[in-house]
């Protein structure tokens, strides 16, 4: 098969045969990723903590399959409130500090199962491509 399926222990968020991204040649494509802790399978209660962890995730992702966030072309973020949109930008911007070099973004609003206040998808094209 062209596709490898990636996993990142921790990160798994439902029973669902459902990898958490899939590479295929030079490009990786996310399952929604959360801001849970994977050391602890906590999810904090508070969107600034969700958004940090959705980051620091996606960064262990990304690693697993060989890229870093240097790659990542587009970035959706899911909010089940407009208001926390500002609890996404400050990691945003400690991440992608350069505007001239940062993926596209768009963030919806809509419902998230369980505790989820936050979640990202990442589209992300190897440097090598």
């Amino acid at each position: 098969m062209r596709q490898q399926s990636i996993e990142v222990e921790g990160l798994s968020h439902h029973g669902a045969p459902i990898p958490t991204a899939c590479r295929v040649g030079p490009i990786l494509v996310t399952s929604r990723i959360m801001g849970k802790d994977p050391d602890t399978g906590q999810m904090p209660s508070d969107p600034e903590a969700q958004a940090v962890l959705c980051f620091k995730n996606l960064k262990r992702v990304l690693a697993a399959g060989g890229m870093d966030l240097g790659d990542v072309v587009k970035l959706t973020v899911y909010l089940v409130s407009d208001s926390y949109r500002t609890a996404v930008n400050k990691p945003w911007n400690e991440h992608f500090p350069d505007p001239a070099h940062r993926p596209t973004r768009d963030s919806l609003v809509m419902p998230l199962r369980g505790a989820n206040l936050i979640q990202i998808e990442a589209w992300a094209v190897a440097k090598d491509a």
